[in-house]
């Protein structure tokens, strides 16, 4: 099931996601942030921007591989993610986001992390990323603080995309609250 992606302006964005119980079913989630992610054609989802303010998200990397080959062909599902470690070596890599269409702007995070998770079978899970992945990682995971890959700009770059962030504010479209 495709669902709407929640844009800019909306306070969903800006809340902290609960924890992912085995009551809660973790199936459903996990298909419509698959479904939605693979129609939008992104490479990350999380929870908070499909209206459900629950941790999870998903990665698929296979549009990045389409234009770039060195980049591995990953996809997962991730239920309540942590991040146990980052390495002090920075990356800065143009960043995007599906609730910000078309702004980009250059993000530093750590290079290497040592990461947490469940995956779609509540088994738990604790691996090392690096590179795309972790970037992924850490940008979806941001969404289940409530935080932007903007917030993360300086000073500077906030102050020359605030018209773009403005108008699409101004623009924002309604979302349809899904019952789970």
């Amino acid at each position: 099931m495709v669902a709407p992606i929640i844009l800019y302006g909306s306070t969903v964005l800006r809340k902290h996601s609960a924890e992912i119980t085995e009551e809660d079913n973790v199936l459903k989630i996990a298909d419509m942030l698959s479904d939605t992610l693979k129609k939008a054609e992104g490479i990350g989802l999380s929870g908070p921007q499909i209206n459900i303010l629950k941790r999870a998200f998903v990665i698929d990397t296979s549009p990045l591989v389409e234009d770039d080959i060195t980049i591995e062909r990953f996809e997962g599902v991730f239920i309540n993610p942590v991040i146990i470690d980052r390495s002090a070596e920075p990356e800065i890599y143009k960043e995007g986001c599906l609730s910000l269409p078309g702004i980009y702007e250059d993000v530093e995070r750590a290079a290497k992390i040592w990461v947490r998770y469940h995956d779609s079978s509540f088994n738990v899970i604790e691996e090392e990323l690096s590179s795309i992945k972790a970037r992924i990682f850490q940008h979806e995971y941001d969404h289940l603080q409530g935080i932007l890959f903007i917030d993360r700009l300086s000073p500077l770059k906030k102050k020359l995309i605030k018209n773009k962030l403005r108008e699409m504010k101004s623009r924002q479209h309604k979302y349809i609250t899904l019952k789970l």
